[in-house]
């Protein structure tokens, strides 16, 4: 071999070293991917002589992460694993655990060559671009885990901000106590419930849930919230003309895209009276103390389902001493078994009559123990909120 020849492979030798070393500086320095395939091509167009180069990535569908060589028009859109392995050009395949992950498609445009540089660099090629996909993969993961630890976050932070909406604390006297117990589904839920005084001789509690999960969910239900304690604080009117208002409010949140169910109640201690309007939401189990069980049921279709609710009824019940009243969203009675039977209402209301002179907080404790063992080793699939109010 001439000195000339062994003076040219060693200076290619060094190039090729050199040019993976500085990839390699790239992907630690954690350079954008847009650099890396910046580097990629201009060491094989432009030191390399490589003359036309196509590579593909898998996302959904196989696409081109980057071209040269060929016009737009020429780039193939491929469905098919079938067209790497018929193309005229020179194809390296890059695989992960037996997989394809990329496949590059390289070639000459010139005729006149003797020896295309594909051919003579092969090696070197399958090399920098296995290098520079598997850089390219593990960018995207990570990514993809910085984006999950940002959603992790904001889950977080939308959890304790929900937690803070809901009551801190229920009443207990001599005239009602009230408990509640909840369970998202997800980090962070649709359902509501809320009891609040007003005044010496009334108070209002609700029940609500807004159709789907997640955070677009409990941000209508904040939003929902905030409107209804303000309509109670500053706008007090009848039931019927809040339930349209709420109704309005929803509307203009949710632009028809979600709908919420609510169970609505005032009750008076003074007259023993409860009004409510129930929207379309399960109908609470009120028992008395003699053993009696009614469903809650008068009321509207949910809210936000259409601009105008057409017809609204105001439920009216007299309350008698030892009465229970048992608020729930549909993740109570809705869960299945094993052989696919729901947990169901005449099952809750059977739990309710026989636990009744339990305090709120421990019938509570006996529902969510009695659909547990109801549903055994069958996960949850919804929110779930019980909120109970024994009336004295």
């Amino acid at each position: 071999m001439s000195s000339d020849r062994l003076k040219e492979k060693i200076q290619q030798r060094d190039f090729k070293l050199n040019s993976l070393l500085e990839i390699a500086v790239a992907i630690n320095g954690n350079l954008p991917p847009s650099e890396l395939l910046d580097q990629y091509r201009k060491v094989l167009r432009h030191n390399l002589g490589v003359e036309r180069l196509m590579l593909f990535t898998r996302e959904e569908n196989w696409s081109c992460l980057m071209h040269y060589g060929a016009e737009h028009h020429e780039v193939p859109q491929v469905s098919d694993l079938s067209y790497f392995y018929e193309t005229g050009d020179f194809v390296i395949e890059v695989q992960h655990e037996g997989e394809p992950i990329a496949f590059l498609l390289a070639g000459d445009v010139s005729e006149d060559r003797k020896i295309s540089p594909v051919i003579k660099h092969m090696k070197f090629i399958k090399t920098i671009t296995n290098l520079l996909v598997v850089a390219l993969q593990n960018h995207k993961l990570q990514q993809e885990s910085f984006r999950q630890i940002e959603v992790k976050k904001e889950l977080e932070l939308a959890a304790e901000m929900q937690s803070m909406l809901l009551p801190a604390q229920l009443p207990k006297n001599i005239n009602y106590e009230a408990s509640c117990f909840y369970k998202a589904h997800q980090q962070v839920g649709g359902d509501f419930y809320d009891f609040t005084e007003l005044g010496d001789d009334e108070l209002m509690f609700c029940m609500a849930d807004v159709s789907g999960k997640g955070l677009s969910a409990a941000f209508l239900m904040a939003n929902f919230q905030a409107y209804l304690r303000a309509l109670f604080l500053y706008h007090r009117k009848g039931l019927e003309a809040m339930i349209r208002e709420l109704n309005q409010q929803v509307m203009l949140s949710a632009h028809g895209e979600k709908y919420i169910t609510l169970f609505l109640a005032i009750y008076n201690r003074r007259t023993r009276l409860l009004q409510y309007v129930n929207c379309g939401h399960n109908p609470p189990v009120m028992a008395d103390a003699q053993g009696h069980t009614q469903l809650l049921k008068l009321g509207s279709i949910g809210l936000g389902m259409f601009d105008t609710i057409p017809r609204i009824s105001v439920g009216e019940v007299k309350v008698e001493p030892g009465s229970t009243i048992v608020c729930y969203t549909d993740g109570l009675v809705e869960p299945e078994n094993e052989q696919k039977e729901e947990f169901g209402i005449e099952r809750l209301e059977k739990t309710i009559l026989v636990n009744q002179r339990m305090s709120t907080s421990d019938l509570n404790t006996i529902i969510v123990q009695s659909l547990n063992e109801w549903k055994g080793e069958m996960p949850y699939t919804d929110d779930l909120a019980i909120l109970t109010c024994r009336f004295f």
